[in-house]
């Protein structure tokens, strides 16, 4: 089964819940190492999105996508508004007007949205930021991509959850953490966090 316009709404709307449901963690985590606005920033991202998905759902899975980037690079402040505003953008461009998304599909999105992650922000892997998270989450999803949507959500999930465990350990090379230099190890880093528990909802709104 391929992600309708209404599909991806719903996983959108699936994801503010799980971001508002973590608010709190996501500040301190990012008060440990950032500014500590990460969760509310998201939050208030998020819950711009469902309000404007309630006004109007758009009739293709781009026109969503492209809903919800500039939702979140006009209301979200920090570096996550823009960095996840063009994940969102580069994904709903490379999906163009397709009326629904099949597997290809969706591991071509996720691509597209690290990318222009990596773009804006300069960071690569290991640099303690959502990129890790994000990197091994598209590896996932390209080598689980000949399965259906579902499975190749799953897999960008765990490869997620498993990159964001990863930024503990590491000294933070980028962003308001990096000032902190080595007291940054021993802290999950949240943005990657942040990037697990979307795909984690967008793979559970899949199955």
């Amino acid at each position: 089964m391929g992600c309708t316009p209404e599909g991806v709404a719903n996983a959108l709307r699936g994801a503010a819940a799980v971001i508002a449901e973590h608010r709190a963690e996501l500040i301190e985590l990012d008060r440990a190492i950032g500014d500590g606005d990460h969760g509310e920033n998201m939050n208030r991202g998020f819950q711009a999105i469902v309000a404007a998905l309630d006004g109007t759902v758009p009739d293709t899975p781009g026109g969503v996508l492209k809903l919800a980037a500039t939702t979140l690079i006009s209301k979200v402040g920090g570096a996550a508004g823009p960095l996840y505003g063009t994940a969102f953008l580069r994904a709903s461009t490379v999906v163009s007007n397709q009326p629904e998304l099949g597997a290809a599909e969706v591991v071509a999105a996720l691509r597209a949205g690290l990318e222009g992650v990596q773009a804006r922000g300069k960071a690569v892997e290991g640099d303690k930021t959502m990129v890790d998270a994000l990197l091994p989450a598209v590896m996932a999803a390209e080598k689980a991509g000949g399965q259906d949507v579902a499975a190749v959500l799953a897999a960008a999930a765990e490869g997620a959850a498993g990159g964001a465990e990863s930024t503990v350990d590491l000294v933070a090379r980028k962003g308001r953490a990096s000032y902190l230099g080595e007291r940054s190890a021993g802290h999950l880093d949240p943005g990657a966090r942040s990037t697990a528990l979307l795909l984690e909802a967008f793979a559970k709104a899949a199955r």
